[in-house]
């Protein structure tokens, strides 16, 4: 996500004003991004809960929900952990993103009723077979053919991907976005990748490979 970025200086109104001004324009409407997920940069701005609740409203009446926070201020970055909202400061790796870039590698077939969850990006080498389930707070990568249900961002990372040799899950889920796998035969020799494109659930070629071109 390319993050929304507010001005600072003395002379720059408050962050809520910038942002209602933001949404109203008719030109700058034209920079804003598709609606769905959305992170904000706030610099040192200090913003508390009542301010970046509204901006949250703001964005949510234009399609945008706000998700993230980049900020350097202690006051900003509770507020928006009161709101449940996730933040990083300037420089810093997210949470998230460190997780995305953890590999837990399990090496074999999963079969019907087997349940595998990890806590960050997950490799199977080999195929998730019709009945089993594989989760994952970062990426699912299965080297293999994914017949079953595969989840991502299951701690709710929407920037997180499902990628397969061959993907003809019965069931695909990326943070809370659900889809049904494709119905058509796979390319032979080309891998896919589900990814959260304008909301929902998109399906693209795909480089095996890791980490992950951004």
């Amino acid at each position: 996500m390319t993050p929304l970025v507010l001005r600072e200086g003395l002379d720059q109104p408050r962050p809520l004003a910038q942002l209602h001004s933001l949404l109203s324009d008719a030109q700058l409407q034209a920079h804003l991004p598709p609606p769905g997920p959305v992170e904000l940069d706030c610099g040192a701005w200090s913003i508390g809960v009542q301010e970046l609740g509204a901006m949250a409203q703001a964005l949510g009446q234009q399609g945008l929900e706000l998700q993230r926070l980049i900020s350097s201020a202690a006051t900003t970055r509770v507020a928006a952990a009161a709101l449940g909202l996730a933040w990083e400061a300037p420089g810093r790796p997210s949470e998230a993103a460190e997780r995305r870039s953890q590999l837990q590698i399990h090496q074999g077939t999963l079969r019907s009723g087997d349940v595998l969850e990890a806590d960050a990006s997950l490799l199977v080498l080999g195929d998730v077979n019709p009945g089993a389930r594989v989760s994952a707070a970062g990426h699912v990568l299965v080297w293999g053919t994914l017949r079953g249900v595969a989840h991502a961002g299951s701690d709710g990372d929407v920037t997180t991907r499902i990628v397969a040799l061959q993907l003809r899950p019965l069931q695909l889920r990326i943070a809370d976005c659900i889809a049904r796998g494709p119905d058509d035969l796979p390319l032979a020799g080309v891998a896919e990748q589900a990814e959260i494109v304008d909301g929902v659930i998109a399906i693209n070629p795909a480089a095996p490979q890791w980490p992950l071109s951004d």
